[in-house]
């Protein structure tokens, strides 16, 4: 039986951004081979449809300290890959908007597509990814219908399936993103992914150059967080 081989990703995450970009530009082959489950903060809509189910998301609220720790971490990760972060202001975000437009892209076989330019917006250009308008113009640049993913939070059946998902990450125990499982096998963080890609039993860590990791001489704590993974 092959195992099951997971990727949980979030377009919140700059963590998730930076393993997207180590696994569709080192490992594109793995990325491909890989399923992806988008994992995000649901909001009154998706937490009722968790419940339906009795499943409750875990999620920790990030401290202060940790933020401008963060701020930091991703400014090295990201300059040790030629990468200059502009930093995205999210002013009352609804994570359904940019997750269930990834859904409704990956229905017509263009979820990667759409979250790398979804990534680049947020991470490169400073969009707010949560703006309807962001998601249209995405769909627009891809050639997808613009008002079917500014409108994909509103849409029952999307709001299933993004619901599906958050419940399978509730009962793979996933607390944080990325998060890469491999059979019984789970690795958190991006620091993990190249344990996770040795794992797969191809070398797909050694076979493939490998990006420079900047040094680091910190770790978060006080609650679930690293500098590898967001909770």
């Amino acid at each position: 039986m092959t195992p099951r081989r997971l990727f949980y990703f979030s377009l919140r995450s700059p963590y998730s951004w930076l393993a997207h970009r180590e696994l569709t530009l080192r490992h594109p082959e793995v990325a491909q081979a890989l399923e992806w489950v988008p994992y995000w903060e649901p909001d009154a809509w998706s937490e009722r449809l968790l419940a339906e189910t009795g499943h409750t998301f875990v999620y920790t609220a990030m401290s202060r300290p940790k933020h401008f720790y963060i701020l930091a971490d991703v400014r090295r990760l990201a300059a040790a890959r030629g990468l200059k972060v502009t930093w995205p202001v999210d002013r009352e975000p609804v994570w359904e908007i940019p997750h269930l437009a990834y859904l409704a892209a990956e229905r017509l076989g263009r979820g990667a597509e759409f979250a790398d330019r979804v990534y680049t917006a947020r991470w490169l250009e400073g969009r707010d990814v949560c703006d309807r308008d962001t998601m249209a113009a995405i769909g627009k640049d891809l050639g997808l219908d613009p008002g079917g993913l500014a409108g994909a939070a509103d849409d029952p059946g999307l709001r299933e399936e993004g619901a599906r998902a958050l419940r399978r990450a509730v009962d793979d125990g996933v607390f944080g993103v990325p998060y890469f499982i491999d059979g019984y096998d789970r690795y958190w963080g991006l620091d993990r992914l190249d344990a996770f890609l040795s794992g797969l039993g191809g070398g797909a860590a050694a076979s493939a150059e490998r990006l420079p990791e900047p040094e680091t001489d910190a770790r978060t704590g006080g609650d679930l967080d690293h500098g590898g993974g967001c909770g």
